[in-house]
């Protein structure tokens, strides 16, 4: 009998070219190097991160990726609406989306106003609603430009243990309900194993999606246990952590979902790692564990 690890990896070369590198998975390459990776272990699609697209120019980085033939299935990232200075850099983050051609632009909203990653608190805001109700402020001002330009923002919920300082949004109910004054071509959702899988709610909110047609971006890698010591890094190749990606990615297939599938992972060891080797080893997760049947 052939297992469904096995079913998934025969269809590899069906359905190959849906898994995408997120650049960060490999983040000691640049946008150049990430682009001729991709090449050179046929992966047709990147998710681009906005500081190494300046680092090596967005108008080479455009080039690079077209002449490559790649996908830009997401640029990473914009958000942060929760404080007051937010409207020039996403709307800067809205028009390199447009340029690159990217499916989407992935949108962390921000945690508690004050709040800032990695460093103690000083002054700060406690009030979570009042928070939220400034990402849905934000959202009514950058909605109508990313519409001008052909840009889809992403709304990507994450875990609740960033929920004080990167995302006060921290399921895809409220994502969704977030996005729904807007046309599912403008805002959307981003559906991220590492910040969803927990939810009891999720295949629920996996079908709302499909059915409101929001679901802009899937991203896979693992959740670890135990934790290392910063979080941040707790993300997995898939299968060396607890999350089940067979239902998951049956319930995103099924809500009509069949853009690109992409790998992020932030894990120190991983990075450590050569390159090369660890898309090779993404691939082969990725064909036994992800792969759509």
């Amino acid at each position: 009998m052939i297992t469904p690890s096995e079913r998934r990896g025969m269809g590899l070369g069906r359905d190959r070219n849906r898994v995408s590198l997120n650049q960060w998975t490999t983040r000691r390459w640049s946008v150049k190097e990430a682009v001729d990776g991709c090449v050179r272990h046929g992966v047709g699609a990147i998710g681009l991160w906005r500081q190494n697209v300046a680092e090596q120019g967005l108008d080479e980085s455009i080039t690079l990726v077209r002449d490559a033939g790649l996908r830009v299935s997401s640029l990473c990232r914009g958000g942060f609406l929760t404080g007051d200075s937010y409207e020039e850099d996403n709307r800067r983050a809205i028009d390199e989306a447009a340029a690159l051609g990217a499916a989407c632009l992935v949108m962390v909203v921000g945690g508690l106003p004050g709040v800032v990653p990695g460093e103690p608190l000083g002054e700060i805001s406690r009030d979570l609603p009042e928070a939220r109700r400034r990402v849905a402020d934000a959202l009514a001002v950058l909605a109508p430009y990313a519409a001008e330009r052909g840009v889809r923002l992403g709304l990507e919920p994450l875990h609740p243990m960033y929920c004080a300082d990167r995302a006060v949004l921290s399921t895809l109910g409220q994502a969704l309900d977030l996005a729904a004054p807007y046309a599912p071509e403008t805002v959307g959702v981003v559906v991220d194993t590492f910040h969803v899988w927990w939810d009891p709610q999720v295949f629920e909110q996996i079908e709302r999606a499909g059915r409101e047609g929001r679901i802009a971006s899937y991203q896979v890698c693992d959740f670890l246990s135990p934790l290392p010591a910063d979080v941040l890094l707790g993300r997995g190749m898939m299968g060396d952590g607890v999350i089940d990606f067979g239902p998951l990615t049956e319930a995103v297939t099924a809500a009509g979902y069949t853009g690109d599938i992409e790998v992020e992972i932030f894990n120190a060891d991983v990075w450590a790692a050569d390159p090369d080797e660890v898309m090779a080893t993404m691939k082969t997760r990725f064909a036994a564990l992800v792969q759509p049947l």
